[in-house]
């Protein structure tokens, strides 16, 4: 299994607004994708900024291309994320998931 690791900060005003555009759209989105096997969202504030951490599980890297495409180290936005991020991270970061 794959673990695929996105990183996103919005003002901490607008956390919950976008929490919610998240639920719409990325994680809508990741749970349509056959191979995906789920997705746990970390959230935290911090200096007036809320910092979310997607890590959504795949069985395999063909699975990532079906949601992400070719470049599977793209980050993938949404029409909307422009107006709630502070920053578009270009890449994610996958690693090797073992569950013991």
């Amino acid at each position: 299994m794959i673990a695929r690791i996105w990183r996103g900060v919005t003002s901490a005003e607008q956390a919950e607004e976008y929490f919610a555009y998240l639920m719409k759209t990325g994680l809508k989105d990741y749970r349509a994708v056959p191979g995906n096997r789920g997705v746990q969202i970390l959230r935290r504030t911090y200096e007036g900024k809320a910092e979310f951490l997607l890590i959504s599980l795949w069985e395999s890297y063909e699975a990532i291309r079906a949601f992400a495409g070719e470049d599977i180290e793209r980050a993938v936005y949404y029409s909307k994320d422009k107006e709630f991020l502070l920053e578009l991270e270009p890449k994610v970061t996958h690693y090797e998931y073992e569950s013991h």
